[in-house]
């Protein structure tokens, strides 16, 4: 039981190590003087201090933000409304549509980039935001509509039809009874958008415009000269970010948790 036990920890330690060992040699790396990534020459912020002149990289985390947020927003109320409608079918239309919804979770990111590129061309769209933004909404309405619908078969049909016996039209209804039910699914999809979209590069790759090049597209490039240690100053602080939004989602639910334990 103790050799099963031990193995257990050495395994999860191993797992966690492969996975944050390099994510912290880059943070090492945004603190070394020298631009080598095998010798440290000594400490410094020159490279944060430094992050903050680069338009180039500035730039590009600003067009992430901006394409990120718009495309999680069209896409939380497409996906939304979408699951809605597909929740309210048949039975085996809803599986049909389910499965067809579920296809660009599954198809290759380079097919979606060059299909959707294509498309773009053919309908003679100029590359730049709006094609972005289009091509992120398409992979992100699934993971919106997989958040929303649990969250609609747990609901109760009776809510509906009460709130409707009580005097509520059906906008009312929706409003007050049905977006309460699946807020959760709703934020869950919108969160999920947001990373997926700031994560993506095959897709924006095939996509983007001369002006609104993203920081994935931004660092690949860098890569056929030599990246700067700036980026690594930039990760360092998303990495630092993202682990305080954690921090504090995780707190208040364990503070939530102790109150209604507590009642």
């Amino acid at each position: 039981m103790k050799k099963r036990f031990s193995f257990t920890k050495i395994y999860t330690a191993l797992v966690f190590a492969f996975l944050y060992i390099p994510i912290f040699v880059l943070i090492a790396n945004s603190f070394n003087a020298s631009k080598s990534r095998t010798v440290w020459t000594g400490f410094t912020l020159d490279w944060y201090s430094k992050l903050i002149h680069n338009e180039t990289i500035l730039s590009s985390l600003l067009n992430t933000l901006i394409v990120a947020l718009a495309a999680s927003v069209a896409a939380t109320i497409l996906g939304t409304a979408a699951a809605i409608g597909i929740y309210n079918m048949r039975t085996l239309s809803r599986r049909i549509v389910m499965n067809v919804s579920n296809l660009p979770l599954l198809n290759p990111e380079i097919v979606t980039g060059v299909s959707l590129m294509l498309l773009f061309k053919f309908m003679q769209m100029e590359f730049g935001y709006v094609t972005l933004i289009l091509a992120h909404v398409s992979f992100c309405v699934p993971y919106v509509i997989l958040n929303v619908m649990p969250k609609l078969r747990q609901m109760d049909r009776n809510l509906c039809e009460a709130a409707q016996d009580l005097g509520c039209n059906q906008w009312q209804v929706f409003r007050k009874v049905v977006i309460p039910e699946i807020l959760p699914g709703i934020i869950t999809g919108f969160l999920m958008s947001v990373t997926y979209s700031i994560d993506d590069f095959v897709i924006s790759y095939f996509t983007y415009g001369a002006t609104s090049q993203t920081l994935s597209i931004t660092i690949y490039s860098m890569t056929r000269r030599k990246v700067s240690p700036e980026v690594n100053a930039l990760s360092a602080i998303i990495f630092v970010v993202v682990l305080a939004v954690l921090l504090v989602v995780n707190i208040a639910d364990i503070r939530r948790h102790k109150k209604e334990v507590r009642r």
